[in-house]
């Protein structure tokens, strides 16, 4: 089947939200579907601050963007650290008010139930959910005093069921769904919204995990009323609609973006 391109792309070209003047505050920035949720914001004008545990993030991510509107700001961390609730007050303090949180980092292993141990099990939370509520709790005070502010937290298709060996990523990502619901119901005095999106199968670096690729792109593309993969383009694309005001009466909400995988 031929997917044809979009009409609307020979006409018109949807113009971005205009960040100038905001600061976002990204985890797992140097990934294959952070870097250009990175790329967009600073295109818009944002800075933003990227945390993330790689060495090579400085070079993945441009430090300006070509108009000098925007810019990214690299800061390695390792988000099991003992020491990260530090780090994030220090970048909190240095960089000002953040009025964007994109909790986005996360690590995968892949093996049977009974491969893990409690301690891996451990490990798999306090970077996927235990970082990103010590994230939320540093910039909270900032959003608050200024009545404004963005949580986007990043769940996962695999919450929905029909995934093994994967036991402690989706638990993580459910908790993030469960956090994304719980703090939207607390933090809308505060004119705060919090919403999740949760991301469908990538053709990134994360699939390497499979051993057959050409095999499980077929099983993705069976599984999606889409017949085409997604692109990081189209994370990065949800994540900018609901950091803007074109999305400010919509929170606890998550969001599939999947290619129809998943409807509910």
């Amino acid at each position: 089947m031929n997917v044809k391109t979009s009409p609307l792309t020979k006409t018109r070209t949807a113009a971005a939200p205009d960040f100038s003047g905001v600061t976002v505050l990204l985890t797992g920035g140097a990934g294959g579907l952070g870097v250009p949720v990175a790329l967009g914001f600073a295109d818009a004008g944002a800075t933003v601050v990227v945390i993330d545990v790689r060495d090579d993030g400085r070079d993945l991510l441009r430090p300006q963007t070509s108009d000098g509107t925007g810019q990214v700001i690299y800061e390695q961390c390792d988000l099991a650290d003992e020491a990260f609730m530090g780090e994030v007050n220090r970048i909190v303090a240095e960089h000002g008010v953040i009025d964007v949180l994109i909790n986005n980092a996360a690590v995968y292993p892949a093996r049977p139930f009974e491969d893990f141990t409690f301690a891996e099990y451990r490990l798999v939370q306090e970077v996927n959910v235990d970082a990103h509520v010590q994230c939320a709790m540093a910039v909270l005070p900032g959003m608050r005093d200024q009545g404004w502010g963005r949580v986007i937290n990043v769940s996962s298709v695999t919450f929905y069921g029909g995934w093994d060996k994967l036991f402690p990523y989706v638990a993580s990502k459910g908790a993030l769904i469960g956090l994304t619901r719980a703090w939207a119901r607390e933090l809308g005095q505060y004119g705060v919204t919090v919403n999740a999106v949760a991301p469908g199968a990538f053709p990134t670096d994360a699939e390497m995990i499979h051993p057959d690729p050409e095999k499980y792109n077929q099983f993705i593309l069976d599984r999606q009323a889409l017949k085409r993969r997604g692109h990081p383009s189209d994370i990065a694309n949800i994540m900018m609609f609901l950091a803007s005001d074109q999305a400010s009466f919509i929170t606890g909400q998550t969001i599939n973006v999947d290619g129809g995988w998943v409807m509910q």
